[in-house]
């Protein structure tokens, strides 16, 4: 709580900005990894993206081993199984109508269970496709729709921060999903969806107490434009902080509990992105989106001036301070 209260009133200053090679080392590490995991891995797409058959039935008794090596005993090549309780989901390859009802008939006698409580689902490649493209297209209007709104409410430069930060976002959790082999479903880029509107939240709030507080840098304002915007950061962190926690904690619940404990396989296609997703948006919002500003407003003229003249006090003051001293 003391800590907390000293950072509110700007008590301790934590330099954000100052370490901006330490974040930009971190995030660039981050990506290498990610961009790793995606060139070497891939995502696990579901069926609804690949297209493949599902097989969904009832085996109380039944193991993971045994599901599969029974599917594989049909020619079934890579199947895919997930259980809920005692509820099994085995994802194949796209199954000729043949084999898939040969499949279903195995299923009922290994597990005696009627033939028409084994459902089956047959999803095609095109249909697939078509659920990627427009996935992709819904991802580019989004983007599209914050250039548009930030360059509106902020400037341009702060939109461009902002874009790098959500991007950088995306792929840290997309390399997440590569190096984990998590199966990316519909619901999975609902979460990626959530993760960037919260994202965008946070650094929109960092932004405008940044764009208030700079707002009053003149030619002869006392601090340039990163001790400014540094400043600003500290005010907001334990409003980002505080909002982060608040939120990442339901979601871990939904990760680690509802997933562990009540085998809700969507609820893990969800809360996977989300829970990573947050995290990655806070450290983002704080450490990449903050410095890249910065960087960026620090190469104007107006401010390139103030940082000069500050720098030249600062000599000035230091000289002056040696030589009373000698």
């Amino acid at each position: 709580m003391g800590l907390g209260r000293r950072l509110y009133r700007g008590e301790i200053d934590v330099d954000f900005v100052g370490k901006w090679k330490l974040w930009y080392g971190l995030s660039g590490f981050l990506l290498i990894v990610s961009l790793a995991g995606l060139l070497i891995n891939g995502l696990n797409l579901g069926v609804e993206f690949k297209g493949g058959s599902v097989f969904s039935f009832k085996a109380p008794t039944a193991t993971i081993e045994q599901v599969r090596e029974g599917f594989r005993d049909q020619g079934v090549h890579q199947p895919i199984v997930q259980t809920a309780g005692d509820r099994w989901r085995v994802t194949t390859e796209t199954l000729p109508e043949n084999t898939s009802l040969a499949v279903q008939n195995a299923i009922a006698k290994d597990y005696n269970v009627p033939v028409s409580q084994v459902d089956v689902q047959s999803i095609g490649a095109s249909w697939g496709g078509e659920v990627s493209q427009k996935a992709w297209i819904g991802l580019g209007v989004f983007m599209l729709a914050i250039i548009l709104y930030l360059s509106m409410a902020f400037e341009p430069k702060m939109a461009l921060a902002a874009i790098v930060a959500l991007l950088h976002d995306l792929v840290i959790t997309a390399g997440v999903y590569a190096w984990s082999g998590f199966e990316v479903t519909p619901a999975t880029l609902l979460g990626f969806l959530t993760i960037l509107g919260y994202s965008l939240y946070d650094a929109v709030v960092v932004f405008d107490m940044i764009k208030e507080v700079t707002a009053k840098l003149g030619t002869t304002s006392k601090q340039t434009y990163s001790m400014a915007a540094n400043n600003a950061l500290n005010h907001t962190l334990i409003r980002s902080l505080n909002t982060s926690l608040v939120a990442i904690l339901p979601v871990a619940a939904i990760l680690f509990i509802g997933t562990t404990v009540l085998g809700a396989g969507t609820l893990k296609d969800l809360s996977l992105s989300l829970f990573v997703g947050m995290i990655v948006g806070t450290y983002s919002s704080l450490c990449v989106a903050t410095p890249l500003l910065v960087t960026l407003k620090e190469r104007e003229p107006k401010y390139q001036a103030i940082a000069k003249r500050l720098a030249s006090q600062s000599g000035k003051g230091a000289k002056s301070a040696a030589v009373a001293k000698g």
